[in-house]
């Protein structure tokens, strides 16, 4: 399909999805996704497997998913949990909260289940070379009395770094927090007005690649040793070991073994499973024409579908990974 022709049909499915929600009725077979803004990387993910779907599945089936833009994760639980909409996308700590009613998520999502990991975002601790002396997460408390990028305020980015430097016992109070997004971050590190930086964002990271063309040596990122990643997981089974090859970015001569989390597909439990399978068969056979759409969607393989999953596999995705050899764990078989 020539790249005309994709965006005409992304433009058609975004054009139906107003339509089906104006008119208030969901025809049987015909599903509604949940993105975000129209300016970030989930809009044109949902939008790439609405069109995949589209076009593989709908002609044989009758089976279709419109994407629609939405204000993020917060948003995608509430529309969901209405049946104003049947999927969404989310970063994978928001939907374990989510599952879990924790955190900044007072209630407990439990009509959720998952579909597939689509991309991971890899966290990227970079910090000036002085201040890594072991290498890893526990560096951070180097950083006390220095200042540091946490991300924007009230950010994902942020509340991720939170989270994870809490389970590894960095006390933020001790650190001059910034909160700048990831441009800014990398212009105050060149700059020297931070030492560090939080970058959680698909590989390569563009402010990272900045940050290493302008100061190669004099900036490291940190690993995560096993013991670290298990302390980072001990409320949920999340993030997993993420190895970023030496040459990534400029001048980065060793591997970088950190952790990523994954960005998730939802569904409701109430979805057919016959339908949950055909929809979860079809990306998984015809991933090459999602990577003609959206590069995020190269991160995805079969042997990466269920990696950091936050909540249990709807039966449909369960059953289409089972014949495919994927081994199950415990957790993610709903009950």
């Amino acid at each position: 399909m020539s790249k005309n022709k994709v965006l005409k049909c992304a433009s058609g499915l975004l054009a139906a999805a107003v339509v089906s929600l104006s008119a208030g009725v969901q025809a049987e077979g015909n599903y509604v996704m949940g993105t975000a803004t129209t300016g970030g990387t989930y809009y044109p993910v949902g939008v790439a497997i609405s069109t995949l779907i589209k076009v593989k599945l709908e002609p044989s089936t009758n089976i279709s998913v419109s994407a629609i833009s939405s204000a993020g994760s917060g948003e995608n639980l509430k529309l969901m949990d209405e049946g104003q909409i049947q999927f969404g996308i989310l970063q994978g700590l928001y939907g374990a909260y989510a599952w879990n009613g924790s955190g900044p998520v007072s209630k407990a999502y439990k009509n959720l289940r998952s579909v597939s990991m689509l991309w991971q975002n890899v966290e990227h601790f970079v910090v000036t070379r002085e201040v890594a002396k072991t290498g890893t997460i526990e560096d951070m408390a180097n950083l006390y009395g220095e200042s540091f990028s946490i991300g924007a305020r009230n950010s994902g980015t942020e509340g991720s770094g939170r989270f994870i430097l809490g389970k590894v016992g960095i006390d933020l109070e001790k650190i001059n927090l910034a909160y700048q997004g990831y441009g800014p971050s990398a212009d105050a590190l060149q700059n020297g007005n931070i030492n560090g930086m939080n970058i959680p964002a698909g590989v390569p990271a563009a402010a990272v690649t900045r940050a290493y063309a302008n100061m190669g040596d004099e900036i490291t990122t940190l690993n995560f040793t096993p013991d670290q990643v298990a302390r980072v997981n001990s409320d949920f089974e999340l993030w997993t070991p993420y190895t970023i090859p030496a040459g990534t970015y400029p001048k980065q001569v060793k591997d970088i073994n950190t952790i990523a989390q994954p960005n998730i597909l939802a569904v409701r439990d109430d979805v057919p499973e016959d339908d949950v399978y055909e929809i979860t068969r079809t990306i998984y056979e015809n991933l090459p024409f999602l990577n003609n759409i959206h590069p995020a969607t190269r991160a995805m393989a079969l042997e990466k579908a269920i990696a950091g999953l936050p909540m249990p596999l709807h039966p449909g995705a369960a059953r289409f990974y089972k014949e495919q050899g994927v081994e199950i764990p415990e957790r993610l078989i709903a009950q």
